[in-house]
């Protein structure tokens, strides 16, 4: 018997997955106006959430229901921390720092982890969906945006995945097969729509600094025509 949750998460997430792409840091970023720093620190926020998540993922590796989506070849630590190297430098452990939208993010990962590990799927169907359904996508805006051309965006490449497409077709087929009574269901959706606000605020926290660098960009564009500006009226007079 099916569970259909592929179907619940995908009708019962619309709206705060609509939600999620309409916060500012996002639609600037779909829009190629990213600023390294801002995104750096994304990738620090995420480089601990998908630790917690992929750490918990494996503890129920024997689960009757989690070990169903623990697909190992979605993991993304090893390639955030080749990011994390690439936009801070071998040391990038001592710089990292997690946001406080990023650590209750991690904190609720770790809770559900021990109360209600089901919720766990949650989590890996709104993070990993989201990185195989949009990744090459965001991976070429990454490197236009930023001039990347040696590095910083292993995040959106899946080395053991050679078919992204049909991996979600078997993920999907592997959520519907799940035996889940119509509760469980429900609060695994819910917990996918939580899983979107969190990542929500912290796209949220992101904004300040973005727009806080477009400010600096931008000044610092008008000072130069201003200084060229009066450079040029000196060499007239």
């Amino acid at each position: 018997m099916s569970s259909n949750l592929a179907s619940k998460l995908r009708v019962g997430t619309k709206k705060a997955h609509t939600m999620a792409e309409n916060v500012g840091f996002v639609k600037c970023f779909l829009k190629g106006v990213v600023e390294k720093n801002s995104y750096r620190k994304l990738v620090g926020n995420f480089y601990f959430i998908y630790s917690a998540m992929e750490e918990e993922l494996a503890k129920h590796h024997n689960h009757p229901i989690v070990s169903k989506i623990n697909f190992t070849e979605l993991y993304r630590k090893q390639s955030l921390e080749q990011d994390l190297a690439f936009y801070y430098g071998a040391n990038w452990r001592e710089q990292v720092q997690l946001s406080s939208a990023g650590e209750a993010y991690v904190k609720r990962i770790r809770e559900i982890s021990e109360q209600e590990p089901e919720l766990l799927i949650a989590h890996s169907y709104t993070r990993y969906l989201g990185d195989l359904s949009g990744g090459q996508i965001l991976k070429g805006i990454a490197e236009t945006a930023m001039n990347l051309n040696d590095g910083g965006t292993a995040f959106y490449e899946f080395a053991d995945i050679s078919d992204e497409k049909a991996f979600k077709v078997k993920y999907r087929a592997a959520l519907d097969e799940m035996p889940l009574d119509e509760a469980t269901c429900d609060r695994i959706v819910n917990e996918a729509n939580d899983a979107f606000g969190a990542n929500m605020k912290m796209f949220q926290e992101l904004e300040g600094n973005l727009i806080k660098a477009i400010g600096v960009m931008l000044y610092n564009t008008l000072t130069r025509r201003r200084s060229r500006g009066s450079t040029e009226l000196a060499t007239a007079e």
